[in-house]
C-alpha cells in the first residue's frame, strides 16, 4: 500500500506493518489503519510517526514510556482484551502520543496510552482515570 503524507512524504507500507485500531482513536474514529514509521537508517529511534493510512493528513508522534523514564501499570478490561485479541500479555506494546505547541515544552499524553498487540497488530487508546505522574519534556537544540 502506498501513501503520500505531508509529514513523511510518499512511502510504501507492507501489509504486515499495518496496525488496526478497530474503533479508531478518540476524535479520529474514521482512521483505523496506521503504520508505525521512523527515520531511515535510525537503528534505535526514540520517536516514531504513527501515520494514518486512511487519512494522509493524520499522524501522531509517539514514543515508548521507557524513553521518558516512565514505568506505570494499568489494567485492561475484558472488552479491551477481546478487542486486541490478546492471549499473551508479553505481546503488549505501549506507546505515548507526544506533542509540542510552538515554543512550549513537549508534552506526553500519559493519561491515554496507545496499547498495541504486537502479535495481531491490533490497537486501542486506553483512557486512564488517574496517573500518579505527569511529564513535561524540554527540547534540546
Amino acid at each position: 500500500m502506498k501513501i503520500s503524507s505531508p509529514v513523511v512524504g510518499e512511502i510504501e507500507v507492507s501489509p504486515e506493518r499495518v496496525i488496526t485500531f478497530p474503533a479508531g482513536l478518540p476524535g479520529f474514529e474514521a482512521c483505523r489503519q496506521f503504520a508505525l514509521l521512523h527515520a531511515e537508517g535510525n537503528d534505535a529511534p526514540q520517536l516514531f510517526m504513527l501515520q494514518s493510512l486512511d487519512d494522509a493528513d493524520v499522524g501522531f508522534t509517539v514514543t515508548t514510556p521507557d524513553i521518558l523514564g516512565l514505568n506505570y501499570e494499568f489494567v485492561l478490561s475484558d472488552a479491551e482484551v477481546d478487542d486486541l485479541q490478546l492471549t499473551d500479555p508479553a505481546d503488549v506494546s505501549v506507546l505515548l502520543i507526544v506533542r509540542r505547541d510552538g515554543d512550549n515544552p513537549v508534552h506526553a499524553n500519559v493519561m491515554a496510552p496507545l496499547v498495541i498487540n504486537t502479535a495481531t497488530r491490533r490497537g486501542l487508546q486506553k483512557i486512564i482515570g488517574k496517573v500518579d505522574t505527569s511529564v513535561t519534556l524540554k527540547a534540546v537544540g
